[in-house]
């Protein structure tokens, strides 16, 4: 089997940690220039959009000049350019570095912090500031954690070793702890293992468990409980199924804390109010290194708020900048 050639790098620097757009012009089509293209391609973009940024050179091909407004149409070339962002409410928590080596980096998120740019949340993301705070522009995610959940993340710091990292959580070989605050049911009985399909539609926020084969294991071990009704759980995810273990415990009648889609969705609340977080932390993780064959065991240092601070997690104020 031949291997596809690795892609051009990119003639322009990141911007905010964000890699350039790299469009490759499609081999068959009757556009005479390339910014006829671009104008249909990107029509989303809205009216003057794309021909400004031909304008302003801002389009470039692959020895980083500028594309000129009228240049002929060439199937199969790349051209490269930033998008304009949004502009995003910034997240105001640290995202702490665990563990740093020549291949990897391990951080702590915050939550409210998306791991990698995706929708609405671009320069706003832990792979964007790691990139920033660190020099790394090479920096990827070898997997991710939901915005609303705090915890360890594990990124590459090499592209060529990605997808050994990558593989590990694909082939189950990383053991996953986490920890949540949801109610406490005396008749919940614990330990126990959590076994359903689970099916995520595209635009559709909360997941569903159907009938069928499960594609989604969670263990559940009750940590500790107390007198206001509230406990803490150990979460043990052999899978990695989208919302499977805020889906697995709404189903076991404990829902966790602060959730906004589970057992109800809720009203979206402002970008800038930081309160009641989702009472879900990635705790734990352990691995054998793909590269260097070394044990990991790593684990966070963030607590559950509504643990420590019932009170403080529940206060009505709006919060914008409190650690967590």
């Amino acid at each position: 089997m031949r291997r596809r050639p690795p892609p051009s790098p990119s003639p322009l620097p990141q911007r905010d940690g964000i890699d350039a757009v790299r469009v490759r012009l499609p081999f068959d089509g009757a556009w005479a220039t390339v910014r006829e293209h671009l104008v249909e391609r990107l029509a989303g973009a809205g009216p003057g959009v794309v021909a400004g940024m031909f304008e302003a050179g801002r389009i470039v091909g692959a020895d980083g000049t500028a594309v000129a407004p009228d240049a002929a149409y060439v199937p199969g070339m790349f051209v490269w350019f930033h998008r304009e962002l949004p502009a995003e409410v910034p997240v105001p928590f640290a995202v702490d570095v665990v563990h740093r080596d020549e291949h990897i980096v391990v951080a702590d998120k915050p939550h409210f912090l998306a791991t990698t740019p995706r929708g609405g949340h671009v320069t706003q993301t832990a792979l964007a500031r790691l990139r920033r705070e660190l020099g790394i522009p090479a920096l990827g995610a070898a997997h991710r954690l939901d915005r609303l959940t705090a915890g360890l993340v594990l990124f590459t710091v090499r592209p060529e070793e990605r997808g050994a990292y990558q593989t590990l959580f694909r082939d189950k070989l990383v053991r996953k702890e986490y920890e949540a605050v949801a109610p406490y049911d005396p008749a919940l009985a614990l330990p126990r293992t959590v076994r359903s399909r689970i099916l995520k539609e595209r635009g559709v926020l909360a997941a569903r468990e159907i009938e069928g084969e499960p594609n989604a294991v969670t263990g559940v071990e009750l940590v500790e409980h107390r007198a206001d009704g509230l406990a803490r759980y150990r979460l043990a995810p052999a899978t990695g199924q989208t919302h499977q273990l805020r889906v697995h415990m709404n189903a076991l009648g404990v829902p966790i804390l602060g959730d906004p889609l589970y057992p109800e969705v809720t009203a979206p609340v402002p970008a800038d109010d930081f309160r009641r977080p989702l009472q879900l932390l990635a705790r734990a993780l352990e691995f054998t290194d793909p590269v260097t064959g070394t044990e990991h065991r790593f684990r966070s240092t963030r607590t559950l708020e509504a643990w420590v601070s019932y009170g403080g997690w529940a206060a009505e104020e709006p919060r914008t900048g409190s650690a967590q």
